[in-house]
């Protein structure tokens, strides 16, 4: 088994004094961890949100009907928390009027379970995230030498776990989870009438990885108004398919104010909503697949390290441009992504003009572990 980084930070928080949350999308592996954490308990609950007569269960009960769900249990899990319409005052129920009982809830949609559970659980959780497997773990769990050889094969196929470990059906498993998980939830909260219209606007933006995303064109070419673009992708975010950068600013006059990227949590669903498989040598996007895969991954490991980054690109009406700026402490650290290394890369001088306080790297194919690791 893949161990996951998030695992033992979760660990340390299981005092039963608070209720753990834990977000990500369908088939990051979920599930997977929250079953190694259960085993280590004797007497455990165990409930999927998903089937109906957990619904029903959990219809508004009182304190009483909780208790006796509950009692005597160290550990209660409820898989899916998002499907439980009353989920955050049951959280909230649960946690005043009933000691010593371990609650972790999972929820593939921030949008559903973090709305729910933001007011009713104010003190009361600890909220951790978990995305496809990263570089990191997986050189964990094999070597530093083998992930690097793997590179060309994940920007291919991507990280999800399903994906990595049934190798020669990478094809077939990525199908599966664009096609019946990758939106699902989004579909049924929203009752979306036009669903071809989302995985469209999925495509659209596959085929627009690091560059610019103009939402206003894209309405254009979808024939959807502007309004339903960010509604899309909003719920595209919030339910972990996708996320953006916007454009760094101070308010200089040359710098983009209202910029936006876009990219993939996972490169191998990228490549499956544009039907491409084709290995690296043979593809002309090297370079975007090359930023998305970089950019995603520092965006896991600054996730789970604390999230204390702010990301951001920076670009001026002049196209010129920094592909990443992660802002810490006070520090711009402007990083230059180019999938070869035999380039001529140089910081850009009107960018260390407005902001000294800076640091500048530039990350290619040999050197990822020293940004990774």
């Amino acid at each position: 088994m893949i161990n996951r980084i998030v695992g033992n930070k979760i660990r340390s928080r299981l005092d039963a004094q608070k209720i753990v949350l834990l977000f990500g999308a369908r088939q990051v592996g979920k599930t997977t961890l929250l079953k190694k954490l259960a085993s280590e308990y004797t007497d455990y609950l165990w409930y999927d949100a998903d089937e109906p007569e957990v619904q029903s269960l959990f219809d508004n009960p009182s304190s009483v009907r909780l208790k006796n769900y509950f009692s005597n249990k160290k550990l209660v899990i409820i898989d899916e928390a998002q499907q439980l319409p009353n989920i955050g005052k049951t959280l909230k129920r649960i946690s005043d009027n009933i000691e010593n009982v371990q609650i972790i809830a999972t929820g593939s949609s921030a949008f559903e379970l973090r709305n729910r559970t933001n007011e009713p659980l104010t003190g009361r959780k600890w909220e951790f995230f978990l995305y496809p497997l990263s570089f990191q773990e997986m050189v964990q769990h094999t070597s530093l030498m083998e992930e690097v050889q793997q590179i060309p094969h994940r920007l291919v196929f991507g990280y999800y776990p399903e994906v990595v470990t049934h190798i020669g059906e990478e094809k077939e498993r990525l199908k599966l989870i664009t096609e019946s998980y990758l939106y699902k939830d989004i579909l049924m909260w929203q009752n979306i009438q036009k669903p071809d219209k989302l995985v469209n606007l999925l495509k659209a933006l596959a085929h627009q990885i690091g560059s610019e995303v103009n939402f206003s064109e894209l309405g254009r070419f979808l024939h959807i108004d502007n309004e339903t673009v960010e509604k899309y992708i909003t719920l595209l975010e919030q339910s972990f398919v996708l996320f953006r950068l916007p454009s760094y600013s101070t308010n200089h006059r040359k710098e983009l104010k209202k910029g936006r990227k876009i990219y993939f949590y996972d490169v191998g669903v990228r490549n499956a909503l544009i039907g491409n498989f084709a290995p690296i040598e043979l593809r002309n996007d090297v370079g975007a697949l090359w930023e998305n895969y970089m950019v995603a991954e520092m965006f896991k490991k600054n996730s789970y390290e604390g999230g204390f980054g702010n990301f951001y690109f920076w670009r001026t009406a002049d196209q010129q441009e920094i592909d990443l700026i992660v802002e810490q402490d006070g520090v711009l650290n402007a990083y230059e992504i180019k999938w070869k290394e035999k380039v001529n890369v140089r910081i850009n001088k009107t960018f260390t003009s407005i902001y000294p306080n800076y640091t500048f790297n530039f990350i290619h194919s040999g050197n990822i572990d020293e940004f990774l690791l």
